[in-house]
Formats: structure tokens, C-alpha cells, sequence
């Protein structure tokens, strides 16, 4: 069963997020901050990583640093799920090897899922 670490503060999203990633039979992990989303990942050493970009403490962008700099980890890929659709942002996270930027309003949860399959097939 794919492990998927979702790293999101948003608790309504987070729940949807966890409860259609369950129906998918994909077995899930929460952070709700960035040094917690650190911890984590290095813990369970997820097959993918949704991650929010404006998270407390440490942001989106650090952990996805953090992440690509570990070369235990830097194999994992990292989907960002964030509000933030500046094309600076989306470069920025793509630029620290974010494989796919996705804006929070602009996909269902079904889109997301999809997304995910493609990259842990």
C-alpha cells in the first residue's frame, strides 16, 4: 500500500484530502506544520509528498528545500497543493523539485488523486 505524507493546516481540507486517499487504499500521514512535515517524512520516508506551501513555522518551500537536500529523501516525490498561484511561486517550487504544482481551486480531489497515480505507479 503507497505511503502518502499530506502536509496541510487546513483541517476541513486535510480530512477530505485524508478520506479520499483512504478510499484509494493509499495509506496516509498528516503534518499540519512544516517541522513536523521534516520529521515526518524522514520517519516514514513517504512514496509522495502533498504539500501545502503556507503552512505555520516553517513554509512549504523549506520543507521542500529540506526534502531535495537529504539524499535519503531527495528520491520522493513532492506534489505542492497550495493557494498560492503566483507564476514566481509555481517556478520557485519547481525550481527546488517540486514534481507538480497544483492550485488548490483550480482541482477536485479526484484531479489530485489522478496526480498521484501518474507519480507512484
Amino acid at each position: 500500500m503507497p505511503k502518502i505524507l499530506l502536509v496541510e493546516d487546513d483541517d476541513f481540507l486535510r480530512e477530505l484530502i485524508v478520506k479520499k486517499l483512504n478510499q484509494e487504499n493509499y495509506e496516509v500521514s498528516e503534518a499540519v506544520d512544516g517541522e513536523e512535515a521534516v520529521k515526518k517524512v524522514k520517519e516514514i520516508v513517504p512514496d509522495l509528498v502533498l504539500l501545502d506551501l503556507i503552512l505555520p513555522g516553517m513554509d512549504g518551500f523549506k520543507v521542500l528545500s529540506q526534502i531535495k537536500e537529504d539524499s535519503a529523501l531527495t528520491h520522493i516525490p513532492v506534489i505542492i497543493l497550495s493557494n498560492l498561484g503566483q507564476r514566481e511561486d509555481v517556478e520557485k517550487a519547481l525550481k527546488l523539485g517540486a514534481a507538480d504544482y497544483m492550485i488548490k481551486a483550480h482541482f477536485t480531489p479526484n484531479e489530485i488523486i489522478k496526480k498521484i497515480k501518474n507519480l507512484i505507479r
